[in-house]
């Protein structure tokens, strides 16, 4: 609580007055009054002993004197309340005024807990959920959450909420609790907070409104805190806390988030509500009127994982908050929940932005394409990993033309090989001219090195949904296949407890098996595909073939050691099927003859007349060629 002035005139005046009549008092009591607390005790168990009807029939000591030191304790009372809550000193002298006094409403869902101090939630738990060591998720513990409103009185001090004591009442509407928390300034002024809570519903009524404060708040303006400490939930805090960030609405549908990064300030306006996203949970602040603006803030709390083991970040959302002719008028909404895209997208409030899915295409794909599918395998086979399998087995297939397509790219590619190298060795020191012929050899067979490319550019956006999709399916948490305990976390074949410098910074403190699989996979699908067309490294601008044939293994071995076993699953899966459509194209449905045989038809058929961009091309082709082969001559 914060004051601009300590004491005033009438302060001071009053305590002089309570001093003297302390004095009097002191003066007034006779010296024999005051006996040694041992044989006073005595004395009363003598006098119960003898004659207990005398005792019991005493009058009680209610001398003058005392009842001046009991009024004078409460004018001291009061004034002390009057010095440190201001108007609100009412509410600091009644008996709900207690630091641990607390009022649970809670339903089948979820249990919160608010408190006199403050009127804000200090408690909320998941019902359902458990964390990754079996204990309840709580998304508000141990004093790890505050909301705050900042308001100045007429008589100069700044008041938050934080620090009043609210008198609460709880009672039950068409069969939802609904509690209402009032800080008093008296009887009929006050400063309530509305909790309604319904049946099996995450997303809980909050009010702000106040009655007879237009003659106590001296501002047309209040400023609203709200800050959380995220408690870990899931065994890899760093892939926990790659999914903590916050995420708002602003402006009539546009969503932003803080992102990643030691600190991260974002500042908007008109603002519909702020979450404080965690990887599976998530708080809400909804409002019916947009704030006029907001600044949200996150810090990282994730330092060393060795040491910072309880807290992933701390969020803080400060919004002003506009009063009616001195009085609070606010419609809210508070949701404690999993982010679970069903139960968001259910509240038709955009909340689901809150689930990343992937911007533009890659999100469009996952929304209405691989959430509803793998929604309905869930539902109708045995276990997730199954649900996963034929999920991959699906989307191989559908993708297999475009695999089909690649392969004969590069079959063709392999066909040429033995004229490309036979350029490559007759022009190897005329870099140009060996481009040139190259290219021709091209244009005449009708083969493109970028042919294989394009299909592959095309399962992009799927390959980069996927990646999406499975470390945010709400669905995989905690749930086992084979090995592996819980598919939306990594799976565990060994582990150890030292620290290995850079070994466990990079890759961590276990092994799993999943992301070696996939890595092996890839691998083998990687030797299949760049033995295809090894040639191409040779070429000028062409990627080292055999770099990416053992760069690709090595990333998925390292990085997705720390991901999701449901994501290094699917791509375990998905380059097994992709081996063997390929080897079933090869054996079966491709021939090289056949491939060769094309190709010198195609050889023979005159050159069609180029169109003005090949031309073009052409053109600067000869022209780059001349300058190569003048420079070559001058160098002579």
């Amino acid at each position: 609580m914060e004051e601009k002035k300590t004491f005033d005139k009438n302060s001071i005046i009053g305590f002089a007055l309570i001093g003297l009549i302390l004095i009097g008092v002191m003066y007034m009591n006779p010296n024999e009054d005051v006996v040694p607390e041992q044989d006073n005790t005595k004395q009363v168990e003598t006098n119960s002993s003898t004659n207990p009807v005398s005792t019991s029939n005493r009058t009680p000591e209610t001398s003058p004197q005392k009842g001046i030191a009991s009024n004078l304790q409460d004018s001291v009372n009061s004034e002390l309340a009057k010095r440190d809550y201001g108007a609100f000193a009412y509410s600091a002298l009644q008996d709900f005024a207690k630091d641990d006094a607390v009022t649970t409403i809670e339903n089948e869902v979820i249990k919160l807990e608010i408190s006199n101090k403050g009127g804000q939630i200090v408690e909320a738990k998941m019902k359902q959920f458990d964390t990754y060591k079996g204990d309840p998720v709580y998304l508000i513990k141990d004093g790890n959450a505050d909301f705050n409103i900042e308001f100045e009185t007429n008589d100069g001090r700044v008041i938050n909420t934080r620090d009043l004591y609210f008198e609460p009442n709880l009672t039950t509407e068409n069969g939802n609790q609904v509690l209402t928390m009032r800080a008093k300034v008296s009887d009929l002024e006050f400063l309530e907070f509305y909790y309604g809570l319904e049946s099996e519903d995450y997303m809980m009524n909050f009010g702000i409104r106040s009655q007879g404060l237009n003659s106590v708040i001296s501002s047309d303006q209040a400023n609203l805190s709200w800050e959380v400490k995220v408690l870990r939930k899931a065994k890899s805090i760093s892939y926990e806390n790659r999914y903590t960030e916050i995420v708002y609405l602003y402006e009539d549908g546009k969503d932003d988030y803080t992102g990643q990064g030691d600190e991260a300030i974002e500042e908007d306006e008109s603002i519909d509500w702020i979450a404080f996203k965690q990887h599976f949970f998530t708080s809400i602040l909804l409002t019916d009127t947009p704030f006029q603006k907001g600044k949200m803030t996150s810090r990282n709390l994730v330092q060393d994982e060795q040491i910072d083991t309880l807290y992933t970040k701390n969020f803080l959302a400060e919004v002003p908050l506009k009063l009616n002719n001195g009085e609070f008028s606010e419609s809210m909404n508070w949701y404690h929940g999993p982010s679970d895209f069903d139960v968001l997208s259910s509240y038709e409030r955009k909340l689901d932005e809150i689930v990343p899915l992937g911007w533009g295409l890659f999100g469009w794909i996952n929304r209405y394409v691989f959430i509803p599918f793998f929604g309905f395998l869930s539902s109708n086979l045995p276990s997730y990993g199954l649900a996963i399998i034929v999920m991959t087995i699906v989307v191989r297939i559908v993708l297999s033309p475009i695999t089909y397509k690649s392969y004969v790219s590069q079959a063709k590619m392999k066909v040429l090989k033995p004229e490309i190298n036979e350029i490559n060795e007759k022009f190897k020191d005329n870099a140009m001219k060996k481009q040139q012929e190259t290219m021709k050899l091209y244009s005449k067979t009708g083969v493109s090195p970028l042919a294989g490319c394009i299909p592959a550019l095309l399962q992009i956006p799927v390959f980069y949904a996927l990646f999406q999709f499975f470390p945010s399916a709400f669905d995989l948490r905690q749930k086992g296949f084979l090995w592996a305990d819980d598919l939306s976390s990594y799976d565990v074949i060994f582990e150890w407890d030292a620290y290995i410098p850079l070994v466990s910074w990079a890759y961590g403190n276990h092994v799993s098996l999943f992301p070696i699989l996939a890595s092996i996979a890839i691998f083998f699908y990687t030797q299949m595909t760049a033995g295809q067309n090894m040639q191409q490294a040779s070429q000028p601008g062409m990627p080292n073939m055999k770099v990416i044939m053992y760069f690709a293994p090595l990333v998925m071995l390292v990085f997705f050691n720390n991901y999701a076993s449901g994501l290094s699953l699917y791509y375990f899966i998905s380059n097994l099927i992709t081996i063997g459509i390929m080897l079933v194209i090869k054996h079966v449905i491709i021939d090289d003859k056949k491939i060769l045989a094309k190709i010198e038809e195609k050889k023979k058929k005159p050159k069609k007349k180029k169109g003005k961009i090949g031309q073009k091309f052409q053109q600067i082709m000869e022209q780059a060629a001349e300058q190569q082969k003048k420079k070559q001559e001058d160098k002579k």
